[in-house]
């Protein structure tokens, strides 16, 4: 373990093995970080949060601070973030609140640029890359593999399904099925994400089906309900529509259309 003599480590915290601490870092009461976690220099870390392993936080970024809702009242709410994480400079990321149930989840080996802000009660799963200044309201939900493009705004209790894609500067207010790529203020949809599905190990039949998913949804000129019903019998043939499927029968907010 290696704490800079600057650093402020509270005696209620837990650190791993092979830790890393860097200067004028101030890790907080309640924090757990895992073994062989880099934290750089400048960096704010409030509890409760647990970090898992292999996590590299770089300067300035503030982790686990209190929610931004007039709601909260200082209730005890979480921070969770997993494993081999790169969280840049000047990226926020607050806990969860009592009403969106009191815990906010990052996942593994995702990859979140400068500037980036995760808000209460919101859950990133595994693989994303936020670019640049990518931003989420509270109680998104984030899929796996899915990147958001630099100046990226999700609005409040969206969902963006796995291996989805935001052009720079999409204002995203509606759910965004998995496969997507969406651009536009307001987001707008403009295709699947062929080369990022290709790149991710997808046979060029799961593509195909998935374009041919994206046909009914958008192009075929049949209502909502109609498409989820062919969708959920293509499902049934295809392992890759299951999650679409699947994203179209919970969303929230309606989906993006």
């Amino acid at each position: 373990m290696s704490i800079h003599p600057t650093a402020i480590v509270d005696t209620g915290a837990e650190l791993g093995r092979n830790v890393s601490v860097g200067p004028h870092s101030i890790i907080g009461p309640d924090v757990v970080i895992g073994d062989d976690c880099w934290i750089g220099p400048q960096v704010v870390i409030n509890g409760p949060t647990r970090i898992g392993t292999g996590n590299r936080i770089y300067q300035f970024a503030s982790i686990g601070e209190a929610p931004q809702d007039l709601k909260y009242a200082g209730e005890p709410t979480q921070l969770e973030i997993g494993d081999r994480n790169t969280i840049r400079e000047c990226a926020t990321i607050n806990r969860g609140t009592v009403n969106g149930g009191g815990i906010t989840r990052v996942g593994d080996d995702n990859l979140l640029m400068a500037y980036i802000h995760i808000a209460h009660d919101c859950t990133v799963g595994n693989g994303t890359v936020f670019s640049n200044n990518a931003s989420l309201a509270g109680h998104v939900d984030i899929g796996n593999q899915v990147i958001l493009s630099g100046f990226t705004l999700v609005h409040q209790f969206c969902s963006v399904g796995d291996h989805a894609f935001t052009g720079m500067g999409s204002a995203i207010s509606k759910d965004v099925p998995p496969y997507l790529m969406v651009a536009g203020n307001p987001g707008h949809p403009h295709g699947i994400n062929s080369k990022g599905l290709e790149r991710r190990g997808f046979s060029p039949e799961a593509i195909r089906a998935i374009k041919h998913a994206y046909k009914i949804l958008y192009r075929s000129g049949l209502s909502l309900e109609e498409a989820k019903h062919e969708i959920a019998a293509m499902a049934e043939e295809v392992m890759e529509l299951t999650i679409f499927s699947r994203f179209l029968g919970q969303s929230r907010r309606s989906i993006l259309r």
